[in-house]
């Protein structure tokens, strides 16, 4: 069950404008927080977001009134970030995995990480994610998931994140 009223469906090109106010406005909820580094500038770009979106692997969340409060990209497979840990080690590291990244929500919101995460988990058994040091809220929305925090990863351009996996 996602929660008490939410949706998860794949997002499609017509969602794309909501899709980049979710993201503004997860920006700001981040910028609040005290999270002044993560998703800088205008990440993720449009360019980003039409790329998931193509491959299959962008969600819109709804809420009970059909609006998208919510979204997340699904990725099945190796993430290349994730080949080295540091300072800890994957919970497993052999089986197939599935990714989430680039989970954003309105300011109004509530219950869009949870929703996300019930999903994933009833369609991979073999969770990672990853967040910036400074974004509380998510690694408290992780946490509080069942995920187990492994470690630290580097994203390609050097950047250091919290990895977290729920196997």
């Amino acid at each position: 069950m996602l929660g008490k009223s939410m949706t998860v469906r794949k997002a499609e090109e017509r969602d794309v404008p909501r899709l980049m106010e979710v993201f503004r406005q997860a920006r700001a909820i981040m910028r609040a927080d005290g999270n002044t580094r993560q998703w800088a500038g205008e990440y993720p770009s449009r360019d980003v977001v039409l790329e998931d979106i193509s491959l299959g692997r962008c969600y819109a969340i709804e809420d009970d009134a059909g609006a998208v409060v919510g979204t997340f990209a699904f990725i099945e497979g190796v993430e290349p970030t994730y080949a080295r840990i540091y300072d800890g080690a994957w919970l497993e590291d052999t089986m197939p995995y599935a990714t989430i990244h680039r989970l954003a929500s309105t300011l109004d919101s509530r219950g869009v990480a949870a929703a996300c995460f019930a999903w994933a988990w009833q369609h991979c058994k073999n969770l990672r994610v990853d967040t910036h040091a400074d974004n509380h809220i998510m690694q408290h929305c992780i946490e509080k998931a069942g995920f187990t925090y492994c470690g630290i990863i580097f994203l390609a351009d050097g950047a250091p994140r919290l990895a977290y996996q729920k196997i």
